[in-house]
């Protein structure tokens, strides 16, 4: 698939001397559902900022199908929808004319049917009458996504867009998600949720002190970086781990019954045997095993704890 957004050597060094961005190389392909994550202050929303022609970048470019998002501005922009973490809506308005006036500050012309799409999409038509200040916050959130969705973006960028949301909104939210990618639109999200990235997301991007530390598709990098732990539940408690099993990278849980194995799956040899021998003689019994396969956050949390 093509880029639609590319962003070059992008850097940002705040007033203070604080750098939130160091050299940031990153591109978007047209279509895809992007996960951008990293832990508080590694620099996501002031990327997403940057290129959504909110804050001015220190160095470097971002290019929005093709235009450039400083020098071509309006252009960028009217491509581009954002949900914002925090939720700003204009309290005493109705929900009808809150989503009617974003989509008019885009110069888009009046379009009543488009607008009722979008409402009924999120669940939003019986509440188009009411003033915002009267909604939950999950609903306020809702609002926040048709207002970024009122000028038909090609591109969206969803900042923590669950953040607050009760399960039930979460599931009818990312079934719009979808839907709004299988129609064309990119969607670039960062979420706290990591099993929500793990479901959702095309590609992963994880960000750590201002820079990027590793791009790649979803299933690739759960290939190549994902491990399996075995875990033996044993029929009799140990106090302590044989000192014979030492050279088997074996992990004893707090109170004693089970023993972890991880191993690396796409290893010539993974040790299981081994270990399953040693662990026979030193006289332990198991009574049952079970294998499970390291998730998104286990791997997040690996990188970002490895640049520490």
């Amino acid at each position: 698939m093509p880029n639609i957004i590319s962003i070059k050597n992008l850097s940002k060094t705040y007033a203070s001397g604080f750098r939130a961005l160091k050299g940031i190389n990153l591109d978007i392909k047209r279509g895809e559902i992007f996960a951008l994550l990293g832990p508080n202050g590694a620099g996501k929303t002031t990327l997403i900022g940057i290129t959504c022609g909110i804050l001015q970048p220190t160095g470097g470019s971002v290019t929005v199908d093709g235009h450039d998002i400083i020098n071509d501005f309006r252009a960028a922009r009217s491509l581009i929808g954002l949900v914002p973490q925090e939720l700003h809506t204009d309290a005493f308005e109705s929900v009808w004319a809150t989503v009617n006036f974003s989509r008019g500050l885009f110069n888009k012309p009046k379009n009543p049917a488009y607008v009722e799409k979008i409402l009924r999409s999120l669940s939003l038509w019986d509440k188009k009458d009411s003033r915002i200040m009267t909604l939950s916050g999950g609903m306020k959130r809702r609002v926040l996504i048709a207002k970024a969705l009122s000028h038909e973006p090609q591109v969206l960028f969803l900042d923590e867009p669950t953040a607050g949301v009760d399960v039930e909104l979460r599931k009818d939210m990312w079934q719009v998600v979808r839907e709004l990618r299988d129609a064309g639109v990119t969607i670039i999200l960062t979420t706290h949720y990591i099993e929500e990235a793990q479901d959702m997301a095309d590609r992963v991007g994880i960000i750590n002190k201002g820079e990027i530390i590793l791009v790649e598709e979803k299933a690739e990098l759960m290939h190549k970086l994902g491990k399996k732990h075995l875990t033996l539940y044993l029929q009799q408690k140990l106090d302590v781990l044989p000192p014979a099993l030492a050279a088997h990278a074996l992990t004893l849980s707090p109170d004693g019954t089970e023993l972890i194995f991880s191993y690396d799956t796409q290893a010539e040899r993974t040790g299981v045997t081994r270990m399953l021998a040693a662990v026979g003689d030193a006289g332990i019994r198991f009574k049952d095993l079970q294998t499970q396969q390291s998730s998104l956050e286990d791997i997040f949390v690996g990188l970002v704890s490895d640049r520490s």
